[in-house]
Formats: C-alpha cells, sequence, structure tokens
C-alpha cells in the first residue's frame, strides 16, 4: 500500500506531505482546489510522461516521493531490484522518487538508486491501478475484456502457456520465411554467403593477433632508426675518446687508491664494481638486440598486407577480430541451412505440424474453462450492477471460437483462441448490446466499477485509484457507488477523488484539499479530517452550511 506521497512544487503545491490508511480513502475539495493534482503527481512518481510546464512557477524543479509498504506485495519485487543493480527496501519500504527539473537531465530513484523510466514505470504497473473518468473506454476493447475474464478466471497460466507456444511457431514461421524464397534471390544468397565465409575463413584470423601484429608492424616499419639508435648507445659505452666503460674503469683505480688510504671508503668501490658490471651486461646486451634488428622490405610488405587485410575485415564484419569471428560462424551456420534447404524445411513443417497440434490442445483448453467462467462473473457482474442502481439489468458475454472465425485462423493471437463481447442491458426488455454502443459514461463508469468489485479479491495490484469515476450519478446510486468502493477497499487499498458526499461518507478516511493565498501566491494544502470536519466538509458538498444540510451529513455518516 502507498503510505506517503510527498509533493514539491508541481503546479499549486509548493510542499505537500500526503499520509494514506488502508482501505477506502476519499479526497475531496472545491473544483480547481488542486484535487488533480494528486493524480498526476502519482502518475509522475510511477513514470509517466513529465511536463516541464506544470514546474511552480519560480522554482527550477519539482519533485514527487512515494513510499510503498511492500510487505504483501505478491511479485518478485526483490529479484528485480537486485537484477536491476537496485538497492533492497529497508524494513520492507520501497521509496520513489521523480524529479523534473526546468532545463537538464530529469532523475528518478529507486530505493535512493539512480533508475531508469523504464525501471520506474515496471514497479508502477505492480503498484497502482489509476482510472479517471474516462478510463473506462479501456473496457471496449475486447482484448481488455479477455484480460478480465482471464483474471476473474484466475486462467493466467493456462492463457502464458499459450502465448509460449505461439512465440515459439513465429519463430518457426520466421526461419521458414528466410527459407522461402525465389530461386533467383536463394542462388544469390547461397553466393553471397559462400563469398563471406570463404573471406574470413581463408584470413586465418586468431582472436588476439591484433596486438602483437600492431607491435610487430611498429619494430619492423622502424628498423633503421633502431639500428641507429642502438649503435650510438654502444658507441657511447665502449667507443670514442672517453667512452663510458673506461672512464668508469678510471674511476675504479681512483676509488681503489682512495679506498687504500681509507678502510671508510670500501663501499665506494663495491659500487663502483656494480656500475661497471652493469655497464658491461648493458653493451652486451645491446649487440644482442642490434643483431636481431631486421632490416627486412619483405617482411615489412607481409605486415603492411595483413595489417590491411583485418582492416578491410573490420569495415565488413565487426569492429573487432571476435566480432569477424562470430559473424563468419553465424554465417557458416547459415549458409548450411541454406544449402540443405529442403531437409530444414522438412524440419520446420514437421515441427510446425507438432505445434499447431499442441496449440489447438492448449487453445481448446483454455476456451472451455473460459466457457466454464463466464456465467459466474456475468452472475456476479450483474449482482453488483443491480445494487448501483441497475434493478433489473443484465449483463453477458458473448465468445466466439476462431473455429467460427476461419478469416482468422492464420492470424492467431497470444491470448487465445476466443474472441468475447461484453454485453449489457440497462433497462428490462431490452437486448443486450456491445458496451460500445452505450452511450452513457455514467452506465460505463457504473459497469467499470461493478466490474472492478469483483475483481478485487483476484487483482494483485495494491492501491487502486478512482478520480472522479463517479461522474453523473447521484442520489442512490451515488450511495451505491461509495458502498461498492468501501467494499473493494476491504480487499486493497482505495482512493477515491469525489465530489460526491454519499461517496466520500463511506470512506474509512477523509481527506480535502484547499487552496490559500500565502505573501500574494496562491497555494494547494491537505488535510485529514476528524468527524466533525467530515460533516463540515460533507455538508458543504450538499450545498451550504445549514442545519438541515449538517443533519444529513451526519445521517450520511451514521
Amino acid at each position: 500500500m502507498l503510505t506517503t506521497l510527498r509533493i514539491k512544487n508541481l503546479a499549486l503545491v509548493e510542499d505537500l506531505t500526503l499520509e494514506l490508511e488502508p482501505g477506502f480513502n476519499a479526497i475531496t475539495g472545491e473544483t480547481g482546489a488542486g484535487k488533480s493534482i494528486l493524480i498526476g503527481a502519482l502518475n509522475l512518481v510511477l513514470g509517466e510522461r513529465a511536463d516541464r510546464t506544470l514546474i511552480r512557477e519560480g522554482s527550477e524543479a519539482c519533485s514527487v516521493e512515494a513510499v510503498f509498504d511492500a510487505r504483501n506485495l505478491s511479485v518478485p519485487l526483490d529479484d528485480y531490484l537486485d537484477e536491476n543493480g537496485l538497492e533492497p527496501c529497508e524494513e520492507q519500504q520501497l521509496l520513489l522518487k521523480r524529479t523534473v527539473k526546468s532545463s537538464g537531465t530529469n532523475r528518478q530513484f529507486i530505493n535512493g538508486t539512480p533508475a531508469t523510466l523504464n525501471a520506474l514505470s515496471k514497479l508502477g504497473d505492480w503498484l497502482v491501478d489509476i482510472h479517471g473518468p474516462h478510463d473506462h473506454q479501456s473496457l471496449l476493447q475486447t482484448g481488455r475484456q479477455l484480460a478480465i475474464l482471464d483474471a476473474y478466471g484466475g486462467l493466467e497460466q493456462e492463457r502464458q502457456d499459450f502465448a509460449g507456444l505461439v512465440q515459439q511457431r513465429q519463430a518457426l514461421e520466421s526461419e521458414k520465411a528466410e527459407l522461402v524464397v525465389d530461386e533467383q534471390q536463394y542462388a544469390q544468397q547461397l553466393d553471397l554467403l559462400r563469398y563471406q565465409v570463404r573471406e574470413i575463413e581463408e584470413a586465418q584470423l586468431e582472436a588476439e593477433e591484433e596486438g602483437q601484429l600492431e607491435e610487430d608492424y611498429q619494430r619492423v616499419s622502424n628498423a633503421a632508426k633502431l639500428a641507429e639508435l642502438s649503435q650510438s648507445a654502444l658507441g657511447a659505452l665502449s667507443e670514442g675518446e672517453e667512452p663510458i666503460i673506461s672512464r668508469v674503469g678510471n674511476l675504479g683505480k681512483t676509488l681503489r687508491e682512495l679506498e687504500r688510504l681509507d678502510r671508510n671508503a670500501q663501499s665506494l668501490v663495491q659500487l663502483q664494481e656494480e656500475a661497471a658490471r652493469v655497464l658491461n651486461e648493458l653493451q652486451g646486451e645491446l649487440s644482442d638486440y642490434q643483431e636481431k634488428i631486421e632490416l627486412d622490405p619483405a617482411r615489412l610488405e607481409e605486415l603492411e598486407q595483413r595489417w590491411h587485410l583485418i582492416q578491410t575485415l573490420k569495415r565488413k564484419y565487426g569492429q573487432t577480430i571476435p566480432d569477424i569471428l562470430a559473424f563468419g560462424q553465424q554465417a557458416r551456420k547459415k549458409l548450411e541451412q541454406l544449402e540443405q534447404r529442403d531437409v530444414e524445411l522438412n524440419r520446420i513443417n514437421t515441427e510446425l505440424e507438432k505445434l499447431d497440434h499442441r496449440l489447438w490442445e492448449v487453445g481448446k483448453r483454455l476456451s472451455e474453462k473460459r466457457q466454464e467462467v463466464i456465467p459466474k462473473l456475468c452472475q456476479a457482474v450483474t449482482g453488483h450492477l443491480n445494487e448501483l442502481g441497475f434493478r433489473q439489468s443484465h449483463f453477458e458475454i458473448d465468445i466466439k471460437n476462431v473455429e467460427a472465425l476461419p478469416e482468422n485462423r492464420q492470424q492467431l493471437g497470444t491470448s487465445g483462441l476466443d474472441r468475447i463481447e461484453f454485453l449489457f442491458a440497462p433497462n428490462p426488455g431490452e437486448t443486450p448490446r456491445p458496451l460500445r454502443a452505450i452511450a452513457s459514461s455514467g452506465e460505463m463508469a457504473r459497469v467499470m466499477l461493478a466490474l472492478k468489485t469483483v475483481l478485487a479479491a483476484e487483482d494483485r495490484v495494491p492501491l487502486l485509484v478512482f478520480d472522479e469515476v463517479d461522474a453523473n450519478v447521484g442520489g442512490e446510486t451515488a450511495a451505491a457507488v461509495g458502498k461498492k468502493i468501501r467494499q473493494i477497499g476491504e480487499q486493497r487499498q482505495t482512493l477515491c477523488i469525489t465530489h460526491l458526499a454519499p461517496v466520500a461518507a463511506c470512506s474509512a478516511t477523509h481527506y480535502t484539499v484547499t487552496k490559500e493565498t500565502r505573501d500574494n501566491r496562491t497555494v494547494s494544502e491537505i488535510r485529514k479530517l476528524d468527524h466533525q470536519a467530515r460533516v463540515e466538509e460533507l455538508a458543504r458538498m450538499l450545498g451550504g452550511q445549514s442545519k438541515a444540510a449538517r443533519r444529513h451529513a451526519e445521517s450520511l455518516l451514521g
């Protein structure tokens, strides 16, 4: 559940902290007071697109922080955090933060660790389900309707099994498509692959040779200069009027005379002898080095050709020699497949035939389970709709199998063999019609609420947010809507922004948003209401602070 939402410098909010309770939380206030800012802030911290125009005037950035109690989450949160290099939750508290700047890069954090927007959005899908006044339009999508049916029936595993088989089939079809080409294209592919494989194999590349090749090339190409420098060094050591070795030898004579007169100079003699030994060793090493220098134009040309060959292959097949070798292996594998096209096609067709048989088995079993679930879902939704003011309404689900839709046999989706349509008749004597044919947004909102009530126990998302979904209803229906939301709140935390007193009165916890003026600036504030403050707020929502309005408010709370 969401325990804390803090907003800074967003629209009319300067610095606001909302502490939420379990169950049904209602938020009310005058139009324009800033209730919708709460939804915007929640969307922002859950990874939705940032709008810089919402940064409070005079501020360089806005931020939103949300703290979730993660103890009862039914998703692999710890594994997800670990896989994405994020800090684990401390004391089962998940901390999300999003900062949006007027200029520069926006930033987001999960448990204090910088995170990607995708990571934040993924957590948002697990944590919160937001329904605005127009979100019930998603119920018009047959794919969404099918997902609702499967969620109610607990058929997610069967649905995943079918989707996995479809993905395997798509992979095989892709393999087949690469093999099934016209003869001219087939011949062109063979020629190209054979050339690529031959060019890479004839090069006889070794994964680590490039570094050694560059070193050899540098040495051979600079052989003349190396010979000159080494000869100069040898001359300095042992040739000329005053070679270094001779001078060191004379130094030794002087030091030995010094030692004869003063035994304390013995260490100086030892150092001179060590220096003489090192210089003689250096002379020998230099001589050997000079003898190994190759002044070989043919070797230089060979190295240059090898170097240019590797660079040419890198331009064609990859940035490094391992990349080139990997490309060659893939080309060889594809060439072998093409050269054995008929054998490969037979293998793929055999696998497709087996997979199709398995698909139909799994799909038919999923269809049968859906047929069993449909009457139960229809009965449950119809019962809730009756309580929401549709006393004699009727809710049905029409289901068609792919066998009845021959034009779609080659267009299998990942959700199964079925198409469904939610049908609704709000009044007795009417034929149930598809939801998309219902014009009233009030009717649609109540159908959505009935479905949400039915799904509350199965839905794993811990926080459900209703943003004015009770629009276009009133009277007894409004009270029924409030009771339904309270019923959902018994299963999971619920946050509802409402203008209807009967809805707000059903909440376990009530907050109000107000606008105030400070230093000639408008600021939105939110506060939790006690019983007396709730009576006053409900009376305001009912039309004023008259005794009748207050009595009505008291009765609603009662």
